[in-house]
């Protein structure tokens, strides 16, 4: 699996972690490709026998002569969406969690597939209300605590 350049580094390290059965390689890891348009990256990919892109470039579907070039490649193309809103740490770590989740289910779809997938992965909000839930358990108490402390 080859990992776009817009892909943060840290994301890759944490891919090679959970995806054993699969070599992992970064875009910025491999000479000469760093820099690559994804018009000639796809073919390069390709013939260098990756079956596979994690990108995180929403708008590459947008750009015919980039279609054509996925298109061309018989590449599987998994792209994930980030929360731009969010960024530092918190879209980092919504980044990571939106693959973490959702790579492995794309991985065990495209191993049953017969022909090229164009997958994309729903992001996860990071924002506080969609990944906090706050308690005061002396306004709403969880069941068994005490009444009195």
């Amino acid at each position: 699996m080859l990992l776009d350049e817009n892909v943060p580094l840290p994301m890759a390290r944490i891919v090679e972690l959970l995806v054993k059965q699969h070599d992992i390689k970064h875009v910025a890891e491999l000479d000469g490709w760093a820099g690559t348009q994804d018009v000639d990256l796809y073919a390069q990919a390709a013939a260098a026998q990756f079956e596979v892109i994690l990108t995180n470039d929403t708008k590459q579907l947008s750009r015919p002569l980039e279609v054509a070039a996925i298109a061309k490649s018989g590449l599987h193309r998994i792209e994930y969406r980030h929360n731009h809103k969010h960024g530092g740490l918190a879209g980092l770590g919504a980044a990571i969690a939106t693959v973490c989740a959702g790579l492995p289910h794309a991985l065990a779809e495209l191993d049953l597939a017969d022909s090229q997938r164009l997958i994309s992965l729903n992001g996860v909000d990071p924002s506080r209300q969609s990944r906090l839930r706050i308690v005061d358990p002396t306004i709403v108490p969880p069941k068994f605590w005490p009444a009195s402390l």
